[in-house]
């Protein structure tokens, strides 16, 4: 079983995120670590594999409310038989006093949310760091013994050029992390960049994504990185063991406001509201508010879609009549590999992988 724990505060809220986050106002951050811990002896029953802490933003979690935290954890799991604990960060929410507790508490990957490496682009997004602050929070994680870091970044954000990703990508790749995640920008409703495409002010460019994406492959992969997903990039040895669960179907628990878990065919989703996820650990023991059965035809379409982000694609028997020969097009427009009995995204086909996805389903 995968484990995940969300956090919801933020310092500030970003211009491009759709994830259920807020400032603390008046949430006292400690009842949400007491109903958290709460919910987590309820609701754990199964051994974890790994454990992992989004958000939000973790690591503005004071040390005191980490221990806390982590102290039901420990009573619950047993981390030596874990194979990756990871928390989101932000550079300038931590110090090495800090990264040190983590590494202590049992962290063994952080992933900073850096997102580039060029001012006003930070800036466009709205991010409070600055690139002196982003690198220097990846030698407070060495210094402190973090044994795995990934650096999260972004393109195709509205100013952004070519040559601005390509310098974001060598300052990245200089500051040595294990891991980096290159997201494509998408505008989801409920931001204020979507507000922005919506009245026309940005634009999408599915050619450009691609441009972006590419540069980002040849150059990521000649510098030794493993593009073993869509977004996701790995020396070796050094995938994300958790986040790679999730494309291979495995079950997870989710914890927190917002929160999913999926066990078999069945999925549930707690309450995306924390007075309110407060409100029901206490009452009910859980939150949950959404449960559902998937059908194998909801599982079948899960499968491909997912499992065409990764490197090893998916088998063949997942499609159809139509959609295997559709495959075999694919193929012949060098936009996939047929290996034995698996599909497998290849050249531009990757850039491409949520239409792909959407013809074969």
């Amino acid at each position: 079983m995968l484990l995940y724990l969300h956090i919801p505060f933020c310092h500030r809220i970003c211009p491009y995120c759709s994830f259920f986050k807020h400032t603390p106002g008046d949430t006292p951050i400690g009842a949400f670590i007491d109903a958290l811990a709460d919910e987590a002896r309820q609701r754990i029953t199964s051994p974890a594999r790994t454990v992992y802490l989004g958000g939000g933003t973790p690591s503005m979690l004071s040390p005191r409310h980490l221990e806390r935290l982590f102290a039901v954890l420990h009573e619950l799991i047993d981390f030596t038989k874990l194979d990756e604990v990871t928390l989101e960060a932000n550079p300038a929410t931590f110090d090495v006093r800090k990264a040190r507790l983590l590494r202590d508490l049992g962290v063994s990957r952080v992933s900073l949310g850096i997102q580039s490496f060029a001012p006003h682009v930070l800036q466009t997004l709205g991010r409070e760091h600055t690139v002196e602050q982003a690198s220097e929070a990846v030698a407070i994680l060495r210094e402190a013994g973090i044994p795995q870091v990934n650096i999260d970044l972004m393109f195709s954000i509205p100013g952004q050029t070519q040559a601005d990703w390509e310098a974001t990508l060598r300052h990245a790749v200089l500051l040595a992390p294990d891991h980096i995640s290159a997201y494509n920008l998408t505008y989801e409703e409920d931001t204020a960049f979507f507000e922005s495409l919506r009245r026309g002010e940005v634009r999408e460019n599915e050619d450009s994504d691609a441009q972006f994406f590419e540069l980002a492959d040849d150059y990521l992969t000649s510098e030794g990185f493993d593009h073993y997903e869509t977004s996701n990039y790995a020396k070796p040895g050094m995938r994300s063991t958790h986040n790679a669960g999730y494309w291979h179907g495995e079950d997870y628990l989710g914890l927190g406001p917002s929160a999913v878990s999926t066990f078999g065919h069945e999925r549930s989703k707690n309450v995306a509201d924390t007075a309110a996820y407060l409100t029901r650990i206490r009452a009910l023991g859980h939150a949950i508010e959404e449960a559902e059965t998937l059908d194998e035809e909801a599982r079948r379409i899960e499968r491909i879609a997912l499992g065409l982000r990764t490197s090893s694609g998916i088998p063949l028997s997942l499609l159809a009549g139509d959609a295997r020969r559709r495959a075999v097009m694919l193929e012949e427009e060098g936009l996939a590999r047929i290996v034995g009995d698996r599909v497998v995204l290849a050249g531009r086909g990757r850039a491409l992988v949520d239409p792909i996805a959407a013809e074969l389903l």
